[in-house]
């Protein structure tokens, strides 16, 4: 498999690619405030805060669909960046959670910062699995359990739903990968804890097509509407 380094101007050229794929490295950025993920894993008050800061952003008082967006979104920031680094490079950071940091901006996904850049030891497959599914999505989808009523169904849906935007994304602004990333996403959607979370088609180019199975609760913000791969919107006909 051909690769290329993963360096900070390589994460740095990353993170132009969108918003949920930016990701800052090297020393402390100037602004404060940022804490290491495991804070807002391990403790509830942190997370409780968090839901609550985010509840205030969407103008909601249901702290279920607040602490559903803010599982969504902080997913979609995980895939996005080891996805992009692995098709892009070759390799894929570590994003540890004691080794990643993060920051609620005033609107947005979480600022995220890596001071030191390390990469996973293993192939792409198993190390997105490892850094993003098992390091990360799990003990994310049990803090969230544990401050709000969200199922873990849907939980397993946003992770899911959030991985297809990433690379929907990720093909739409970086065309020319070194690894192509739907056979990754695929992979990924096959594997446990993704399997059985929806349904995708693969069609003879482009991004994959997906239903899942259930519903991150979003349209319930006002002047929200259902996402495109949303289990509440009608099935399509076929002939």
């Amino acid at each position: 498999m051909v690769t290329a380094t993963l360096t900070p101007d390589a994460l740095a050229r990353i993170s132009t690619i969108g918003p949920y794929f930016a990701v800052a490295t090297g020393p402390r950025p100037e602004a404060e405030g940022f804490r290491p993920l495991t804070d807002l894993y391990e403790d509830p008050d942190t997370l409780e805060d968090c839901v609550g800061a985010v509840s205030g952003q969407l103008g909601i008082d249901q702290r279920r669909v607040a602490a559903s967006t803010l599982h969504l979104g902080t997913a979609s920031r995980l895939w996005s960046i080891a996805l992009a680094c692995a098709a892009l490079t070759g390799r894929v950071p570590d994003l540890a959670p004691d080794r990643l940091w993060w920051r609620l901006p005033a609107s947005g996904p979480l600022d995220l910062w890596l001071p030191d850049l390390r990469e996973v030891d293993q192939e792409p497959l198993p190390a997105l699995l490892r850094t993003v599914a098992v390091q990360n999505l799990a003990p994310w989808a049990d803090a969230v359990r544990r401050v709000s009523r969200v199922s873990p169904h849907t939980l397993r849906g946003n992770a899911a739903s959030a991985l297809i935007g990433a690379h929907r994304v990720l093909l739409a602004r970086a065309p020319a990968p070194i690894l192509p990333a739907v056979p990754l996403v695929r992979a990924l959607l096959d594997r446990p804890p993704l399997a059985g979370t929806g349904t995708y088609h693969v069609g003879p180019a482009g991004p994959l097509a997906f239903r899942r199975r259930s519903c991150c609760l979003y349209y319930r913000v006002p002047g929200a509407a259902t996402c495109g791969d949303c289990v509440l919107n009608p099935k399509e006909k076929t002939a």
